[in-house]
């Protein structure tokens, strides 16, 4: 399966699951708003999906399935099997543990991750409980995890980029449910999502083990061993553990700064799903799929092959994120107005996330690039060095965050967020350039000033549309105007991004369509 197929596969299930999501928001913005209930959740939700980022996807994804894509090359399926199931059990013993200290400490762990609450003790009461409800969603996502980097590893992405669909389906079933109880802005709908969330860690687990099972590789629990195969993964799970979720680690930091401001955890909250649907959609589907591209293709002594794969990635993975990037930060407003503009979030609500939303999309392009740098790190099995740069541009968002919030507030956080984001894209691609690992190929170079000035182009052209269609973003517009302005406003960026983008070489759309026929 072609790099470009594989990305597209992952690509388009999580296209779905970003879309659900985005519907998911959208009610979870119409019954709760940006009041406290809605922050108390957020607070909630965020912390394991912190941990199941750290712990799981970022850990495993570094650290376990270069190690299992080694052993399905070198020894066989049988022996790869071997080696996941001892994982899986001690993953497993692990996560029982750490989630019931968790659960039993989460009274006192919440004024860390939540000090500016300490002055509602409602509020915080409500965030506690919630996170204690929620918080069993991480041992099942952990488990998950596991399970999709071994179908990965063996080039079966479709369960595990499906998945996510589940999360959103069952959140939307929550909704659906609070709207039936007439439950409305209350603690009793912070409750059932709560409880939403953890069911969907259930339905996650059981998908991903049902694909397992039918690709020959079932896990049942059974008494952990230290084997020094799970030795070395828990090793090397340590700097994978920092590295691999630098953006949640990020996140969680203007999180707990945004906490002593009014409502600034819920407008960071609807800023921050806004900017990474694309970022989901493109940096982590390319990704997921380069890590193990490289890891056999490093095995098997193909070191061009590794460095092609990187500059197609990198090139596929800016053609997508710098429009995207443009398009969030000229037309925010006016999205937000038609998605989330309705029932308990209100006009004042859409011109306080805006400019937040803008200022995470500056950072989506170096988002996408850290997602195709870091597996030229993890392919050799070299976790140190991300985990380097990471904690550099930790210092840096909590330096930038603390200043810029003086100043400008929830915006200025998501600004330290993005200024972060390029710091470590920056250092991991200097670095590969220095260890020789990754060097722009001729068509990158001829490409990507292409790919910039076709961005710009389509960010006038949207510019132009919207103030022509003004009229459909007020305060009074009604939806149905406000959806026909967003349609045509994101029709004619798509229309212009991609005839000038073929009409000047930057990327053509017969390649593409021969790269998906590959």
């Amino acid at each position: 399966m072609s790099l470009f197929k594989s990305v597209a596969t992952v690509g388009g299930y999580t296209t779905v699951s970003r879309v659900l999501g985005f519907v998911r928001d959208q009610l979870v913005a119409f019954t709760l708003g940006t009041g406290g209930v809605a922050e108390a959740f957020f607070i909630a939700q965020r912390i394991p999906n912190l941990f199941r980022t750290l712990f799981a996807e970022g850990a495993f994804n570094s650290a376990f399935v270069p190690l299992f894509a080694k052993r399905v090359e070198g020894d066989g399926i049988e022996s790869a099997h071997s080696f996941a199931h001892d994982v899986f059990s001690a993953l497993l013993a692990w996560m029982v543990v750490f989630t019931s200290l968790a659960m039993i400490a989460m009274p006192w762990l919440i004024y860390i991750i939540a000090p500016g609450f300490r002055g509602s003790p409602d509020k915080i009461a409500l965030a506690t409980n919630l996170t204690i409800i929620c918080f069993p969603y991480l041992l099942f996502m952990s488990l998950t995890a596991l399970q999709g980097g071994v179908l990965n590893s063996l080039h079966k992405f479709t369960a595990a980029a499906a998945a996510p669909i589940l999360l959103n389906l069952v959140m939307i079933s929550s909704n659906i449910v609070a709207w039936y109880f007439g439950t409305g802005n209350s603690a009793t709908t912070g409750y059932i999502f709560a409880y939403g969330v953890s069911l969907s860690g259930v339905a996650q687990f059981l998908l991903l083990a049902i694909a397992c099972r039918r690709a020959g590789l079932s896990f049942w629990p059974r008494w952990p061993k230290l084997t020094q195969d799970v030795k070395q993964v828990a090793k090397r799970s340590v700097p994978g553990i920092i590295s691999g979720g630098i953006m949640q680690i990020n996140l969680l930091i203007a999180t707990m700064i945004a906490t002593g401001l009014d409502r600034a955890v819920a407008n960071l909250y609807y800023a921050e799903r806004l900017y990474q649907l694309p970022l989901g959609i493109i940096g982590v589907a390319i990704g997921v799929v380069l890590l193990p591209t490289l890891s056999r293709k490093l095995r098997s002594g193909d070191d061009q092959g590794a460095n092609d794969a990187s500059n197609r990635g990198l090139e596929l993975s800016l053609f997508l994120t710098l429009p995207a990037a443009a398009a969030l930060m000229t037309i925010a407003a006016p999205i937000l107005h038609t998605v989330f503009e309705h029932g308990a979030f209100h006009y004042s609500d859409t011109l306080a996330v805006a400019p937040a939303v803008a200022a995470f999309a500056s950072g989506l392009p170096a988002f996408a690039l850290t997602k195709v740098f870091q597996p030229g790190f993890y392919a050799r099995e070299d976790t140190a060095t991300p985990m380097r740069f990471s904690i550099i541009s930790v210092v840096v968002n909590i330096c930038a965050s603390l200043l810029l919030s003086r100043f400008f507030g929830h915006i200025g956080i998501a600004m330290a967020t993005s200024i972060a984001a390029w710091t470590n894209a920056i250092l991991l691609g200097l670095r590969l350039r220095q260890l020789d690992h990754f060097h722009f190929d001729a068509r990158s170079r001829k490409r990507l000033p292409l790919i910039i000035f076709s961005s710009l182009f389509m960010a006038g052209v949207l510019v132009s549309t919207t103030w022509l269609l003004r009229g459909s973003f007020t305060e009074d517009s009604y939806f149905v105007h406000s959806v026909w302005g967003l349609v045509l406003v994101v029709g004619a960026g798509i229309v212009s991004y991609f005839a000038i983008a073929q009409a000047i070489g930057a990327f053509k759309i017969s390649e593409l369509k021969a790269a998906m026929k590959r």
